[in-house]
């Protein structure tokens, strides 16, 4: 918000004067009465491998983050070109592979890893869209630079959060968006069926119909499956609802089975198809992945699409870019070391104290290591894991990440931000909603903001021109 010299950043300008005109104790009410909604409304998220893990409150910041125009113009423009390269990316390794050929990354990157589907080989979605959401995370190193953090491409979450941080806002502080024009987030579910509808299969003669397949209750991200199917006016289904009948997946009502057209699913694709992956799955549905094939039904996102937000995949996304636009990048990728490489994993081993350390495959910040506020036994302790599975891992330099003020007991404090904007894909474009979720370090000199390790969240303004 404020420059080095005390001065406001501009997008801040409107919202400071604000600031300095409301009292700091009627700003603390405000934001128990936000935690009080949260609490009413059920926004809660579940944390895995806790002897606590019951369902928690994620912890809302009542100071907006702010962006302007132009810089989201930038990243729009970004992230619309790294979205038409990830679907093209996934059409040609289920195909032919011409990526491959032309040496622009391993083959053994695509044969040996593990969302990599075999099942999907030859098969195009209907429409040609195999990541119909898309959830691209970014940090912010400087006034005009943005670095890609990672791509997620299987089943993005965080938009539930979006959007009741929004309401929360517009609920305690309406004064504040009659002064400030702050572009709305409210039509995401309008546009999400809408780009779901418009991914209809061959096999659609009406209407689309749509449903969201979830786990069930337990799942850490319940809450935001059964939001966003009320907000799209489509039925929340789980793998006992569904079978398949005539050849086609259908759900059970009242008044028998009906087929479904386009079926959202925040399932994982081992658990999607007890015939075709993990026979020990009860949350999905037997023989779906055969009718998907046959043009019976869209499945959003594609099965397969994981291989495309990899971290290992990840370091190549510049030559991707490049090799399906003919383009450079707009958006930079965080400089990569893939620790299977003898002389990376070296420079690794080596650094270990100044890196941050991932899965390859992780999510949700577990499994990783930052170097800086680790200890020498966790680091000794890492050192042995990464000797053992190298390829498991990629590392990072600890990037000078910006900071947004958050409403602290003394007052306004600096704390760490990410931001995933949400794009949605449907055979006629890439969408991309002003905003997204802005999740934030709460604990002082943090790096980390994943929720699941004590990371809260922060509403979005993106400003009008």
């Amino acid at each position: 918000m404020l420059d080095g010299t005390g001065g406001v950043h501009e997008p801040y300008a409107a919202y400071q004067d604000w600031l300095q005109q409301t009292d700091a104790s009627g700003l603390r009410t405000k934001a128990k009465e936000a935690e009080a909604f949260f609490r009413r409304v059920g926004i809660t998220f579940n944390v895995y491998g806790q002897s606590d893990a019951d369902e928690r409150l994620i912890p809302f910041d009542v100071v907006p983050r702010i962006i302007s125009a132009r810089e989201w113009a930038r990243l729009e423009k970004g992230i619309d070109q790294r979205v038409r390269a990830i679907n093209a990316f996934l059409h040609d390794i289920y195909h032919d592979q011409d990526i491959i050929r032309a040496g622009r990354i391993p083959e053994s990157l695509i044969a040996n890893n593990e969302a990599f589907l075999p099942k999907m080989i030859g098969v195009t979605p209907p429409g040609g869209v195999y990541t119909h959401i898309v959830g691209t995370d970014l940090v912010r190193t400087g006034k005009d630079e943005f670095y890609v953090l990672e791509d997620n491409a299987r089943t993005p979450s965080g938009v539930s959060y979006m959007l009741e941080n929004r309401e929360t806002m517009l609920q305690m502080f309406p004064e504040l968006f009659s002064r400030i024009r702050v572009q709305p987030v409210s039509d995401y579910p309008t546009e999400l069926r809408r780009a779901l509808a418009k991914s209809a299969p061959p096999a659609c003669t009406g209407r689309p119909v749509i449903a969201v397949l979830t786990p069930g209750l337990h799942n850490s991200a319940f809450f935001e499956h059964a939001f966003l199917a009320e907000q799209m006016g489509v039925e929340l289904v789980e793998g006992s609802d569904l079978q398949v009948v005539d050849g086609r997946v259908a759900m059970r009502t009242t008044r028998g089975y009906r087929p479904i057209d386009v079926l959202y699913r925040r399932v994982d694709d081992d658990y999607l198809d007890p015939l075709n992956f993990r026979p020990d799955s009860l949350l999905g549905v037997p023989g779906i992945m055969d009718i998907y094939r046959s043009g019976g039904i869209t499945i959003a996102n594609a099965p397969g699409t994981g291989v495309a937000d990899d971290k290992a995949i990840y370091s190549y996304m510049p030559d991707i870019v490049e090799f399906y636009t003919g383009q450079q990048a707009i958006l930079k990728n965080v400089p990569t070391w893939r620790c299977a490489e003898p002389d990376s994993l070296a420079y690794v081993l080596d650094n270990l104290d100044q890196l941050v350390v991932k899965e390859v495959h992780g999510s949700g910040g577990y499994g990783m290591l930052v170097g800086p506020a680790a200890s020498k036994k966790e680091i000794a302790a890492f050192k042995t894991k990464l000797k053992a599975r190298p390829a498991a891992y990629i590392a990072q330099p600890t990037l000078a990440l910006s900071t947004v003020p958050v409403l602290t007991r003394g007052g306004l404090a600096p704390r760490h931000v990410d931001l995933r904007p949400f794009a949605l894909v449907a055979p006629d474009g890439v969408r991309l909603t002003p905003g997204g979720l802005t999740r934030v370090a709460m604990k002082k000199g943090s790096l980390v903001v994943n929720s699941s390790q004590g990371g809260g969240t922060k509403d979005t303004w993106v400003l009008e021109d």
